[in-house]
């Protein structure tokens, strides 16, 4: 019963926000305690919902913190050379565009901390992306898999919780997995480069002017010579021409194209059909030189401070929530000593505050049922129960497989600490090393890093101002494939 009532309560929840007909918010919390009730355990629905608050606490505070304290960096400039940088390398190329993304998100993702590499990236590419009217959840989804690959690092958490749940060491696990990785991330990578040229297509080919000085590059985009709407004069980044063909595709186009770009991308492709049409930017003015937030002589002195604070947070000195807390209020006592800055600050970045505490904290009330009803255990137990016997040999395999489901269903600890330790179990009864089964659990991290169990993911759809069912419907297809793409690669280099 509780198994059947598990997979009903997560099956209800993702039709309903992938339909849109629930908020993210509102299901998390209503769904479970709905479900709750009908597992006869009503009662117990406060015990639960208080156990997940608390699990999840120190995370969520942990959000807050970063997002102040990123924003700050954002509002004072530190990321404006890589935003130029970005800029300069992409020249207005969609497809150049979605490759810098997967690269950026899967170099920032060194750090082992998704909700940094998601405020970092998204904050790099977001102007680019609303700029050239292309799709914020091909953003997204590519940042999100690029990062679940990179989440495998021993530092990153899955890696430790595998060789502390078998009594193995990191690094036995970690190092011969990396071909497979590598192999994984590849495939990111060209499945970035194809949704760029898709986008390309979509949104028609953009370039920056010829050899000009690094400023004026900076400034303009011209379209590059649309066969259907002839030359054109140069416009400012904020105005973005496409072709009629592209115009048309824009509400025509498949995945990534409608609801998740939003009217900001339709505004620039669909307009005027061919015309001028400014890209809204939603406030954002990250590549604005003279917004009065700027702090160009403090810049090195934020730039220690960022360095500093992802040391500690990878040696861990303290916990991170410390460290972000102590990295926020420091980062606006030197930038801004004025109260009523600090004030404004605050104020600015409390939106999407807001939004990503709301969200971890209703993820607990999902968490908690999910835990206290015994519903996960359930699952779980069923799962390895429905393993044919003479698949025994071929573990690793299964378990490979059953990262994708399990892990993208339940949180990281309930998989690595309840789950694995009865695969290693089962098959250590048919030869199967442990290390193998534990480098097999590492598969489904791709697709991990979009669950509606992970924090890290609210801050990637809610800064780029993307709807977590279509960020869902996106992503999950490309991610799964990802994650096959790296159980494949082990087993053909025999690592699994």
């Amino acid at each position: 019963m509780l198994t059947f009532l598990g997979f009903a309560m997560i099956a209800t929840f993702l039709v309903l926000i992938m339909m849109k007909k629930m908020s993210p918010i509102a299901a998390l919390v209503l769904i479970p305690a709905l479900f709750c009730v009908f597992a006869g355990k009503g009662a117990h629905l406060g015990d639960y919902v208080i156990d997940g608050v608390g699990k999840l606490a120190p995370t969520a505070a942990m959000l807050m913190f970063a997002i102040v304290y990123f924003g700050v960096m954002i509002d004072v400039g530190l990321f404006d050379p890589i935003v130029r940088g970005i800029l300069r390398f992409c020249k207005a190329d969609p497809m150049r565009v979605v490759v810098g993304t997967a690269v950026l998100a899967a170099i920032v993702s060194l750090d082992g901390d998704g909700s940094t590499t998601f405020m970092i990236t998204v904050s790099a590419m977001y102007p680019l992306y609303k700029r050239l009217g292309l799709s914020l959840v091909v953003m997204t989804g590519v940042a999100a898999t690029a990062n679940g690959v990179m989440n495998t690092l021993p530092w990153g958490g899955p890696t430790a919780r595998a060789a502390t749940a078998l009594k193995l060491d990191a690094a036995d696990i970690f190092v011969p997995m990396i071909p497979a990785l590598a192999m994984g991330l590849l495939f990111v990578f060209v499945l970035a480069y194809v949704l760029g040229v898709k986008e390309r297509r979509r949104v028609g080919t953009l370039v920056l002017p010829g050899q000009v000085e690094r400023e004026a590059a900076e400034e303009e985009l011209v379209p590059a010579a649309p066969a259907a709407s002839g030359a054109s004069a140069p416009v400012s980044t904020s105005a973005v021409t496409s072709t009629p063909a592209a115009s048309a595709s824009a509400s025509a186009s498949g995945e990534g194209a409608g609801s998740a770009a939003g009217p900001d991308a339709a505004s620039a492709s669909a307009a005027h059909g061919g015309g001028d049409a400014a890209t809204p930017e939603d406030g954002f003015q990250g590549l604005d030189p003279h917004r009065p937030t700027l702090r160009p002589h403090l810049y090195w002195f934020n730039a220690g401070v960022t360095v500093a604070l992802l040391t500690a947070m990878i040696m861990e000195l303290l916990p991170i929530p410390v460290l972000f807390l102590l990295g926020a209020a420091l980062a606006l006592t030197v930038n801004f000593p004025h109260m009523p800055d600090q004030k404004a600050r605050i104020a600015a970045h409390a939106d999407n505050v807001l939004n990503v505490a709301g969200m971890v904290f209703a993820a607990a009330v999902f968490t908690g049922v999910l835990t206290g009803t015994g519903m996960v255990k359930h699952m779980a137990d069923w799962l390895v129960a429905a393993i044919p016997e003479g698949m025994g040999p071929h573990m690793a395999l299964v378990t490979g497989l059953l990262s994708l489901p399990l892990t993208y269903f339940m949180s990281n600890d309930g998989f690595y600490f309840g789950v694995l330790p009865v695969l290693a179990e089962a098959g250590a009864a048919h030869g199967v090393s442990p290390l193998e089964i534990a480098r097999a659990s590492l598969v489904g991290q791709a697709l991990h890093m979009s669950s509606p169990l992970v924090p890290a993911v609210y801050v990637l759809v809610g800064m780029a101002k993307v709807e977590f069912g279509d960020h869902t419907r996106f992503t999950v297809k490309w991610a799964a494939l990802t994650s096959l793409v790296v159980l494949a690669a082990g087993m053909l280099f025999g690592i699994i």
